[in-house]
């Protein structure tokens, strides 16, 4: 794209909002699974049936669903542990800071309706080994969860690798939260939702030149401009004058529609992963269609996302290219993928081919593998659920790591 000048824009939500709230609600059920999982299996305990607890045979696809006043928690488990779903749900909701009826949601008071049933033998023999291919390792007896393709993105346009837009999209959002629950502005509510654009020179960001926030506020407080002010000096200005490219001149729309009193699940419904492009890269990049909360490490649309991303991060971090994208695809039951794409958009400072090959060479991306090297078993997906599962300096985001450079470096010598 050199010589090109356009724009590109990416959004985000707060924490809640309430599709996010339903992500969170997803992958805190499945933590507490792999948390009770892993003390069982250290008990040494076995079920009345006669199966030990083994964190590795937990199965989670969990799926939420909120509207006014009520949460539904539906999905396929397999686990030996027993989980209090209800107690999960409101400690949930109540974090996020729906914690009395005026805000239009409730922690005590809402519905809880728990319809989670066993996975079904068909996926799980696939996942436990019956279909897996190969006899080298025992990392070929986990086959892949499901049939599909992921995507993963880096850029060296942020120091954290991710594109710019969305960069500063989740760092609003984020803001937008720490400002209501430090008392900063008392008159705000948990629901939000930040939107940037960035203007781009020859493939460089070098402008914002629209921002929009929409945030829930007490009815109480009247003065729009007052909210307006607020949400520059507060939010927007701390992070925009962080990152060193203009944007003084930028449109600024706070509660564009001016007023935004009734948010949460009582303005809207609510359900796990219909913000997978605000999970993930902003619209950056492709994206294979998959969400990830709620989902185990052995489903790929979780686990090899998140290896994508850290295959094209290491990529771009060892300076083999400028832009990575990364896609892999897998058969369900099927443990090595069945294809790798590195696409660099012609930034790479190496061959392609050589590079894809490097990959394939550093990288095992086998479903065990995976979860072995990014350590996935651990209960720390919750805080995955909102403001992005990439781009995060947050040590439990193994994925993040550039800890492959240097092999990527000497495979290509």
């Amino acid at each position: 794209m050199e010589g090109r000048s356009y724009l590109f824009t990416s959004e985000s939500v707060t924490e809640g909002h309430p599709d996010k709230m339903a992500d969170q609600i997803s992958d805190a059920i499945l933590d507490a699974i792999l948390a009770k999982e892993a003390r069982l299996e250290e008990q040494g305990y076995v079920a009345p049936n006669g199966i030990a607890a083994s964190l590795a045979d937990a199965r989670c696809a969990c799926e939420t669903f909120l509207t006014t006043g009520t949460v539904i928690v539906a999905g396929e488990i397999r686990t030996q542990a027993y989980v209090d779903v209800q107690k999960i749900v409101r400690e949930v909701v109540r974090s996020i800071g729906y914690d009395r009826a005026k805000y239009g949601f409730d922690y005590e008071t809402c519905g809880v309706i728990n319809m989670i049933h066993e996975q079904s033998p068909d996926i799980a023999q696939g996942v436990d080994g019956t279909y897996a291919r190969g006899d080298v390792d025992d990392l070929d007896r986990i086959g892949a969860g499901d049939q599909g393709m992921m995507f993963g993105y880096a850029t060296d346009e942020t120091e954290v690798l991710m594109p710019m837009p969305a960069f500063l999209a989740q760092s609003m959002a984020q803001r937008l939260a720490a400002v209501r629950k430090d008392g900063v502005l008392d008159y705000l509510r948990p629901d939000g939702k930040t939107q940037v654009t960035v203007r781009y020179e020859d493939d460089a960001p070098v402008e914002v030149t629209a921002v929009v926030v929409s945030t829930q506020h007490d009815p109480n407080v009247k003065d729009m401009k007052l909210i307006e002010r607020d949400m520059v000096e507060h939010v927007i200005a701390p992070v925009l004058d962080g990152v060193g490219i203009a944007w003084k001149d930028a449109k600024i729309y706070v509660n564009p529609t001016g007023r935004f009193v009734v948010g949460g699940p009582m303005g809207d419904t609510g359900l796990t992963g219909r913000k997978i492009i605000v999970d993930t890269y902003g619209g950056m990049g492709r994206h294979g269609g998959g969400a990830f909360s709620g989902k185990d490490c052995t489903k790929v649309d979780r686990s090899a996302a998140y290896a994508a991303r850290w295959v094209a991060k290491n990529v771009v971090a060892a300076g083999l290219a400028r832009r990575c994208e990364v896609q892999l695809s897998y058969a369900i039951g099927v443990s090595h993928p069945l294809s790798i794409m590195v696409d660099t958009f012609g930034t790479a400072s190496v061959n392609e081919r050589k590079l894809e090959r490097a990959v394939s060479q550093v990288f095992d991306l086998r479903p065990a593998a995976i979860i072995r090297d990014l350590k996935l078993r651990r209960p720390i997906f919750r805080k995955t659920a909102a403001y992005g599962h990439f781009g995060r300096e947050d040590a439990d985001f193994t994925w993040e790591k550039t800890n492959r450079v240097e092999e990527l470096r000497a495979a290509l010598a």
